[in-house]
């Protein structure tokens, strides 16, 4: 009996580079007794496969269904070719040309790498850069495409004999691992003492007292137990750490740093010290162990456990707590028989405060110097700065609240096709994306363009992910605000390259974010409730408690917050005192003494203010859920001044999720009245009802915490009392919720309660963050709608 053979050509795109893919098809292709090649090319892998038909079969099935863990197979095309002449299976040289892969994003340490680093008997033991084929630093390193060693920052550490050996091994599990290395031909560890350092990086590395590798780690490890802040380099760049269990060396990060009260978010040393300073329930166990090891902000323990003192997250019942992502973190802890020391680091971005992170070395010896006592860093370069991710758990669902290592540059499935496009965001948290045909790409967090140094890493960033995508921008998209430094890089950009420039509504772009992420194409409106603290109206006053019936091509303002004065404009944004003594104003409340907010404000202020508000004089008009948050936080005696974003209304959220009192009574009423007796117009939540409840509870000596969850409940009230008038005005039945305020648990959670009571389908954020780290995958779909 003859048996058929056959030969196919078979073409994979998706994240199929930097993850084990050649090497997995050699050995599937082995398998099945298989010849012919695999190579990557600019667009994904090519492979070709002779042999018996059914093993050419079989081999096309499984390549999808056997796929590396790291993989990501979006499609799978093959066809036949003439029969070959191959005496085996080879991995070919990458090819090059137009095309499109795409990148995988850094992935944490994997079970077998870390075994290694803990095995006396391994020749990588204690190799801080240890990695293979499944896990490690991929878009960090990543320099172009196609993804191999001659691409990536590691193309300046040649293979030794060993390593190249395994390089070439396809039973090896570091076949074709293009960041291999060892102790012998990986990148090294030096340890820098402050004196001395901040000068140009050569003369630092041969300074006296530069120790190297083993003994450098040795001697951070006995100054972090020591009370000393470090300055560490990592994956995508530089954190700030100290021991969380020493109030001291907390306290002197918080002041070097000048951090104010701002959490900081903590390293521990494995999953049973997490649960031990943390509640963790399934769904966070699952973000603590799994490959990307984001922050995940958990419900601390009370009381306080010694690993952690009370100066790390003062005045917050969350922590955000990651475990160690990469074996130099997994060696700074310790391993097992290693002297005592920190179970637990504090491990902060490497910056100054507004600045991005530092990645560069010399960079981070002049930047870092006076806040660090001593850098561990290491010569391996960071081609693209990424900090961590920073996620909680809302109903049993991931809630990003920053998207960047872990995450980036993996893409978004589109709904519709898109033109090649650059939607540079906002100025707050910045994350930008690029778009063409069915995919987006968002880049890793920005952060605030609130200076030089950031706007030099955005230009930096979006031109090396537009050259990871082969996206060639023929469009580029921003915020309607005219202040947006973002915006106005896009229009200095736009006449410079001869590019149109679309600009989109803030919440606008917010209900299009969702409406993307929920892969829904907009060929119906959805109801979108869009709070947040601040976005450009179309009328120029500060919008940000709206309510629009919206799809990708345009939108409707159905309902929003009534006006109120925004006095000094930033300066009521800092000092939420301010903003709840100009609600009182606009609801016709007397600033009694004994609220706390009017406490806070000396006789004199609060004349000047009476006056400016009288007068209207730099009092813009706005409408922000964010800013009501913060009144309501500062006449609760919350928070009346903030030292970071969101940190009143933050701290509202935490009092009302330490009400403990469930049987307590009803929410407080919004009032709700048309705009004008125009058909059509919108509604207006009216606030001076609720805000006279609350008046009227604080001076009753109510506790904080339950005013602070009827507040919450209220709105949730809201909420869903306009999305019922919306529904029965036009029949939508589809609500996205969007904007920085559902970064707020206990609203998106009660909001998706009632909202589904009533029968609408819920869209809530689970891909991308609801705030402004979210707005420009939206701009994007609004962008490429209208352009048509």
């Amino acid at each position: 009996m003859t048996t058929t053979r056959a030969r196919r050509h078979v073409t994979v795109r998706g994240v199929v580079q930097g993850v084990g893919f050649r090497p997995f098809v050699h050995a599937l292709a082995a398998e099945h007794g298989l010849t012919g090649w695999v190579a990557n090319d600019a667009r994904g892998v090519d492979t070709e496969v002779e042999g018996p038909s059914a093993a050419v079969d079989a081999f096309c099935r499984e390549i999808v269904t056997r796929a590396p863990p790291l993989a990501v197979v979006e499609s799978v095309a093959h066809h036949s070719v003439p029969l070959g002449h191959d005496t085996g299976f080879t991995i070919r040289p990458s090819g090059t040309g137009p095309g499109r892969t795409l990148v995988a994003p850094d992935t944490a340490t994997c079970d077998a790498c870390l075994a290694e680093l803990a095995d006396p008997a391994d020749r990588r033991y204690r190799h801080p850069f240890l990695t293979c084929t499944h896990c490690g630093p991929r878009f960090t390193i990543v320099t172009g495409l196609p993804y191999d060693r001659a691409t990536t920052t590691m193309s300046g550490f040649p293979l030794c004999e060993d390593c190249a050996r395994e390089y070439a091994d396809p039973d090896d599990r570091r076949f074709h691992a293009q960041p291999i290395a060892c102790p012998h031909c990986g990148p090294r560890l030096t340890l820098l003492h402050a004196p001395g350092t901040a000068h140009r990086l050569p003369a630092a590395l041969d300074a006296p007292g530069a120790v190297r590798d083993g003994e450098a780690l040795a001697q951070a490890r006995r100054m972090l137990a020591d009370g000393a802040v470090l300055a560490v380099k990592g994956i995508g760049g530089y954190h700030l750490a100290c021991d969380a269990s020493d109030p001291l060396a907390v306290r002197t990060l918080r002041k070097r740093k000048n951090r104010g009260d701002k959490p900081f978010a903590v390293l521990a040393d494995g999953l049973a010290t997490a649960e031990r300073i943390a509640h963790v329930d399934a769904a966070e166990r699952a973000l603590l162990l799994g490959q990307r090891k984001p922050i995940v902000l958990l419900r601390r323990r009370d009381p306080a456990p010694p690993e952690v003192t009370a100066g790390v997250a003062p005045g917050s019942p969350d922590l955000g707590v990651m475990l160690p992502y990469s074996p130099l973190h997994r060696l700074l802890l310790g391993l097992p028989g290693d002297p005592p020391g920190p179970g637990v680091l504090v491990l902060t971005s490497g910056n100054r405060a507004g600045e991005p992170i530092a990645t560069d070395d010399a960079d981070a010896l002049r930047r870092l110097d006076g806040l660090a006592d001593a850098w561990l860093l290491h010569d391996r370069p960071i081609h693209v700065p990424c900090d961590d991710s920073v996620v909680r758990v809302c109903d049993g669902v991931e809630l990003p609240v920053r998207r960047s290592r872990g995450y980036a540059p993996f893409p978004v499935a589109l709904p519709a096709r898109v033109v090649p496009a650059l939607a540079v965001g906002g100025d707050l948290k910045n994350t930008f994306c690029v778009g063409d045909d069915r995919y987006a790409w968002l880049s890793a967090h920005v952060g605030d363009m609130d200076d030089l140094a950031t706007l030099t890493a955005f230009e930096r960033a979006t031109a090396h992910l537009a050259e990871l995508t082969s996206v060639r921008p023929r469009l580029l998209v921003a915020d309607l605000h005219p202040g947006y430094r973002s915006s106005q890089w896009a229009l200095r950009t736009g006449r410079a390259r001869g590019l149109p420039v679309v600009r989109v509504q803030h919440h606008h772009a917010h209900i299009a974010s969702a409406l993307a992420e929920h892969v829904l194409d907009g060929s119906r409106p959805v109801i979108g409730v869009a709070f947040d603290g601040t976005g450009y109206g179309d009328d120029g006053a500060v919008w940000g408690g709206e309510v629009l019936l919206a799809d990708y091509a345009g939108y409707r303002r159905f309902a929003h917050l009534g006006y109120v004065p925004l006095p000094g404009g930033d300066a009521a944004v800092r000092n939420p005192y301010r903003m709840a003594l100009a609600h009182l104003w606009a609801a016709g409340l007397p600033w009694s003494p004994a609220l706390p907010s009017v406490c806070v404000a000396t006789p004199g202020e609060r004349s000047v203010l009476a006056r400016q508000l009288e007068r209207g004089f730099n009092c813009v008009p706005t409408s922000s859920m964010g800013r009501l948050f913060d009144a309501v936080s500062s006449l609760t005696g919350v928070c009346h001044r903030v030292a970071y974003e969101a940190q009143a209304a933050m701290e509202l959220e935490n009092a009302a999720l330490a009400d403990r009192d469930t049987t307590a009574g009803a929410s407080y009423g919004f009032g709700l009245r048309p705009e004008s007796e125009d058909d059509g117009a919108p509604l207006v939540a009216d606030a001076g009802p609720v805000l006279a409840a609350v008046v009227v509870e604080t001076l009753a000596g109510v506790p904080v915490e339950r005013i602070a969850r009827r507040f919450h409940d209220s709105v949730v009230a809201l909420v869903r009392d306009v999305c019922r008038a919306a529904r029965a005005r036009t029949g939508l039945d589809t609500v996205a919720l969007s904007g920085g305020v559902f970064c707020n648990t206990l609203l998106t959670s009660g909001c998706r309660a009632v909202l589904e009571q009533d029968g609408f389908t819920v869209l809530a954020h689970h891909k991308v963050p609801p705030n402004d780290g979210g707005l420009a995958l939206g701009q994007l779909l609004v962008a490429a709608r209208t352009s048509e």
